[in-house]
């Protein structure tokens, strides 16, 4: 399924789409440019851009942006190219325009931020901390949050060891795990909870987090004493580890007369607080 949706910046409309495979927006880039540089022809003005940063040596970022129809101010399809958001990014740090600076500013500052993380770890746990209660989720939440990464840290760390090394395998054995204690796949959990791209756990409730950390504690202590030697294997023990949580989500769902797994998130709660818990 494909969704099309308008987002307005400042009363401008700029088209995006949401793929729901890659699990990413994509941007209409002549909407972006034509708000940015304030240019009477954003499509002309992209064709000198794409020039310009093929020229640069960033012809990457050009092939990055695929053509995807688009509905025109006319009402008809047209195809128009789009980018995700990091390419959308690095086009914006190309803009040289005041409206622009704001974006280059906050990029600069995040990377900054970033830099800072990697020499002091610390720093990043206390931003995670305001960032969460700034949302307005409560300390006792972002305190399991918080060992839920930690968690979630020791489980990548230990995968590394054993030989895991791409973005698609690792997703491939969360996806096993979460299948193994929750009983759907991780896209489907995202679906129930009527996500997108929004961190699943940063909209689980407290026993969802906590179900979801004793499967992956319990997948990192199998794998340091089973040590799997290739893939096939690490999904194995992905599925032991969820199979473990999948066990006490049973039985407590069996106490309790109800499913465990929540439709509420933060965005959209039916109890209209805040927080969910």
């Amino acid at each position: 399924m494909r969704i099309k949706k308008i987002v307005l910046f400042e009363g401008r409309k700029i088209r995006r789409h949401w793929d729901e495979r890659k699990e990413k927006w994509y941007f209409s880039v002549v909407d972006v440019i034509s708000i940015l540089s304030e240019s009477e022809n954003p499509a002309v003005y992209w064709r000198v851009l794409k020039k310009r940063l093929i020229d640069e040596g960033s012809s990457e970022t050009v092939t990055k942006c695929n053509g995807l129809k688009m509905e025109a101010a006319d009402g008809k399809k047209r195809l128009t190219d789009v980018a995700d958001t990091q390419t959308m990014f690095r086009i914006i740090q190309s803009i040289p325009s005041p409206n622009a600076e704001p974006f280059k500013l906050w990029l600069a500052r995040v990377g900054y931020e970033r830099v800072e993380e990697v020499e002091d770890p610390e720093k990043a746990i206390q931003r995670a901390m305001a960032t969460y209660l700034k949302k307005g989720y409560s300390k006792e939440w972002v305190d399991l949050r918080l060992k839920s990464i930690e968690i979630r840290k020791d489980l990548t760390n230990e995968w590394n060891e054993r030989d895991v090394k791409t973005s698609k395998e690792f997703a491939i054995l969360t996806d096993d795990i979460t299948f193994a204690w929750a009983g759907i796949k991780t896209r489907d959990y995202k679906k129930l909870k009527d996500l997108k791209r929004e961190n699943l756990r940063d909209n689980m409730t407290n026993l969802e987090l906590v179900l979801n950390m004793l499967a992956e504690a319990s997948t990192t202590e199998i794998s340091k004493k089973e040590k799997p030697k290739n893939f096939p294997q690490n999904r194995k023990v992905a599925r032991k580890g969820g199979e473990v949580a999948g066990v006490a989500r049973k039985q407590l769902e069996k106490r309790l007369g109800q499913s465990i797994l929540s439709k509420n998130n933060y965005l959209k709660n039916p109890q209209g607080k805040k927080y969910i818990s």
